[in-house]
């Protein structure tokens, strides 16, 4: 195993990038799963929120299925890393549900080239030979601790919140079943 590129970069666009990587690998269109990933990651920091005392918990009891966006044939239910996320089936293939919207796979796209930059596609390439070092269903079994030992050092608690740290791809590669 080489060295690996290492970024400082706050652990959301990580987590979206994983998450996306792993739906693929589980059998959704890349575009499907960067809609999943990023909505995966935004209950994740949603929950991390709450733990923190920045968001103030629903005390109603959790959302049903959202609505058919406009022009979706029904919604169902994924569970990615773990968590429930709401999937649409639109004209342009399959969707996650996000605050009641449709995600588009464009802007989720963009903001991860914002964040990791020219990175993006070494980085994904290191993740997806993680992925695919895994069987699917044991991906989605692992993967959100495999997550948890390459994902960026951040400091504990409300610090860290937002905080950038140092992503080290070789922690990933390290991580690939041979």
């Amino acid at each position: 195993m080489g060295s690996g590129l290492t970024l400082r970069i706050n652990r959301a666009p990580v987590l979206t990038l994983w998450a996306a990587v792993v739906a693929e690998r589980r059998g959704a269109p890349w575009d499907a799963a960067l809609t999943m990933g990023q909505t995966m990651a935004g209950l994740t920091a949603f929950s991390k929120g709450v733990r923190l005392g920045i968001y103030t918990p629903s005390e109603k009891a959790p959302a049903p299925a959202p609505p058919l966006p406009p022009g979706a044939r029904r919604v169902h239910d994924v569970i990615l890393l773990g968590r429930r996320i709401h999937v649409a089936e639109t004209p342009d293939g399959m969707r996650a549900i996000a605050k009641a919207e449709v995600v588009k796979p464009a802007a989720v796209e963009r903001y991860l080239v914002s964040r990791f930059g020219e990175a993006l596609d070494s980085v994904r390439e290191d993740m997806e030979q993680l992925a695919g070092s895994f069987e699917p269903e044991e991906l989605e079994a692992q993967g959100f601790h495999l997550y948890e030992q390459f994902r960026p050092e951040v400091p504990a608690g409300e610090k860290g919140w937002g905080a950038k740290g140092a992503l080290d791809t070789a922690r990933i590669r390290a991580l690939v079943k041979r």
